[in-house]
């Protein structure tokens, strides 16, 4: 009996721990989310000012970041950058789950030449090294905003069609959707009312995950000088604009790196601790 309460009292502890990163992962990501959404109205200086005579200059007082290779205040460019790396892959990754979780559920009811040609169609796209179409689409046609969006989203929609279709196919074969069927319920209905509750789960960890993917994405496009350009600028324009500074241990480098690492490393531990919140909650 001592032992079994030892047991249960680690698997407790355990389980608290886990909570414990969940609440921190989830406190950092709606942190950014808010400075992405009020950046323009709490940042110190316009983006564009250059405040310091001392390029790369350190932390102080008055540059809590430090300078960026211009003299412009860090603190305020990280900020908006924020808003530029969170807005753009959030909007892509509704776009490319939205798109792909409908088309996954749509084929795998539907069957049949659609799903057939569908599934082959995105397939092909599937096999395109996903930086490679990313590098040819903005280079032929531009990297504004709207551009890197759709550029974004289409090249993650196979991934997510392939995931909810998988997930739907499985849900297709039990009983309860042969009666449906039976019933003659309508395939939107059987899509709306039986197959998306029975998956949306898996479906939004995987939205979770395509976001991270989305923001590791941009920030190496913008890096290598196809994201959005100046004055603009995102997290991975700004460790491409200050890489200079490297040698120098300058913060106008290392913090953007750290900003990109923070989001994307809360983002997998919130996901990597639902299933202990759900299992929590069922029993």
């Amino acid at each position: 009996m001592t032992m079994a309460r030892a047991a249960a009292s680690r698997r407790s502890l355990l389980g608290h721990s886990y909570n414990v990163v969940g609440v921190v992962a989830s406190l950092v990501i709606l942190a950014w989310t808010l400075i992405a959404i009020f950046a323009p109205y709490i940042i110190p200086h316009s983006i564009g000012d250059i405040v310091d005579d001392d390029y790369f200059g350190p932390m102080r007082q008055a540059l809590w970041l430090g300078s960026d290779y211009l003299g412009r205040d860090m603190l305020s460019r990280v900020l908006m950058g924020a808003r530029y790396t969170v807005g753009i892959s959030l909007a892509a990754v509704f776009i490319a789950c939205f798109s792909g979780v409908v088309l996954g559920m749509v084929a795998a009811v539907t069957g049949g030449w659609f799903d057939t040609c569908l599934s082959r169609f995105l397939d092909a796209m599937n096999s395109i090294p996903s930086k490679l179409f990313g590098l040819v689409v903005v280079a032929a046609v531009g990297s504004s905003i709207p551009v890197l969006i759709l550029t974004l989203a289409v090249i993650y929609i196979p991934g997510a069609y392939r995931f909810a279709r998988a997930l739907a196919v499985n849900i297709n074969t039990m009983d309860f959707m042969t009666v449906a069927r039976v019933r003659g319920e309508s395939t939107a209905y059987l899509i709306g009312s039986e197959v998306l509750p029975n998956i949306i789960r898996p479906v939004l960890a995987d939205f979770g995950l395509r976001f991270v993917f989305i923001v590791l994405l941009l920030s190496g496009l913008s890096f290598l000088g196809l994201g959005l350009q100046p004055p603009l600028a995102d997290w991975g324009a700004l460790v491409r604009e200050n890489i200079g500074g490297l040698p120098f241990a300058a913060p106008a480098v290392i913090v953007p790196s750290l900003a990109i690492a923070s989001l994307t490393i809360s983002v997998n531990l919130l996901i990597d601790n639902l299933p202990q919140k759900i299992r929590d909650r069922d029993a």
